[in-house]
């Protein structure tokens, strides 16, 4: 339903949908299994049929706001995004944050100041992240290796933040 607010061309009718459920069922591993790895398994095969089918009628300049609104859904629907964190990921830190002073060497006050800002929206919003910031404050010295890898996004992060 809300592809159709990205162009009134995407509509799927409910028939296209049932159908590609019951393919789901017909088609899906794990039909002798027990009731909870069955029922995982048809979540599993039908997401990724769904997502299939539906990125095949779509123009390439929309597949990556589908997939985005698809991944956000499954968040959703699984209790692990919030509306708050949402709001935090589409628009940033709201509000005044305090900026504490510049303790490092290798981030210049302007970056600080947005590394802050994030750092304290996100300790606020995003309850699994609930002290990064102070953490950061007090070890940013271990965050500098990540800001100086070629490849930051494979390097472990420091302390319980893994």
């Amino acid at each position: 339903m809300d592809l159709a607010a990205i162009d009134p061309m995407y509509q799927y009718s409910l028939q296209w949908f049932s159908a590609l459920f019951c393919s789901s069922v017909d088609n899906s591993p794990g039909k002798n299994q027990d009731p909870n790895t069955r029922i995982q398994c048809l979540n599993d095969h039908f997401t990724q049929s769904l997502y299939d089918n539906v990125c095949r009628s779509l123009f390439e300049k929309d597949k990556l706001l589908f997939s985005f609104k698809m991944t956000v859904n499954i968040l959703f629907g699984m209790e692990k995004m919030d509306a708050d964190e949402l709001r935090f990921f589409l628009a940033g830190p709201q509000g005044d944050i305090k900026i504490e002073k510049n303790p490092t060497d290798w981030l210049d006050d302007l970056s600080w100041g947005d590394v802050c800002k994030q750092l304290v929206a996100m300790s606020n919003v995003i309850p699994a992240l609930k002290g990064v910031d102070k953490y950061f404050f007090a070890h940013h010295k271990e965050f500098q290796r990540i800001f100086d890898s070629l490849e930051p996004e494979k390097e472990p992060m420091p302390g319980e933040w893994e």
